[in-house]
């Protein structure tokens, strides 16, 4: 499921933001496999790119395509698979439901789409160190511990493409660390691309692109 952005632009910026850009007004094929960075500077319309991949948004001009589609025909049928089955997301924001506890948060995701076993669920936890928080409301836990939920919740479902928005903001660079090698552990063992978004180069990404915003 190849991804082709085709002189994509928002059509809220600026003029000089989009020359100097690497992707804006530019033609990229994304594949699965991949892993690309994007160096994306504040202002320069990292977060909107990342919604236009995921369907939130379509203010913008030019093409996105999936697999040859036009991203702009899909239904909201054709939508809900897709984030079902095909591309999974870190938001910035993480969108976690904060009132139920951090399980409960990893279950809804697993139970949409099973892909792994609870017992997955609890490994993951105790390798990115939040096994003990488990039972603990989402919305008690720090920022920290909510994007290693985030990162956790995204990899309970298939997936050819997962998308991220700064998802090692909070984290030192060891547990940012840790917390990449099972990214990448389960998008090879998918096949899946991985397209991150972060505001400077992650050094410790080994990215086979990388692009500037």
């Amino acid at each position: 499921m190849p991804i082709l952005l085709k002189n994509i632009v928002p059509k809220y910026l600026e003029k000089g933001k989009i020359e100097r850009s690497q992707i804006w007004q530019h033609e990229h094929t994304f594949k699965e496999g991949e892993k690309l960075q994007i160096v994306a500077p504040s202002g320069s319309g990292k977060t909107s790119l990342v919604h236009f991949l995921y369907g939130m948004r379509k203010d913008f001009e030019g093409t996105l395509f999936y697999n040859s589609k036009d991203i702009r025909t899909f239904s909201a049928a054709e939508w809900a698979f897709k984030r079902t089955n095909e591309i999974s997301i870190i938001f910035q924001d993480l969108r976690l439901f904060k009132e139920h506890n951090v399980l409960e948060n990893l279950e809804i995701k697993r139970a949409l789409a099973p892909y792994h076993a609870t017992s997955k669920i609890k490994e993951m936890a105790e390798r990115l160190g939040i096994a003990n928080k488990l039972s603990q409301l989402a919305g008690l836990c720090s920022y920290g511990e909510q994007q290693r939920i985030a990162i956790i919740r995204s990899l309970q479902q298939p997936f050819n493409f997962i998308i991220m928005d700064e998802p090692f903001s909070h984290l030192d660079e060891a547990n940012s660390k840790i917390a990449l090698q099972l990214i990448q552990e389960e998008a090879a063992a998918r096949g899946a691309g991985i397209i991150l978004a972060d505001l400077n180069n992650v050094s410790f990404f080994d990215a086979t692109k990388t692009l500037h915003l």
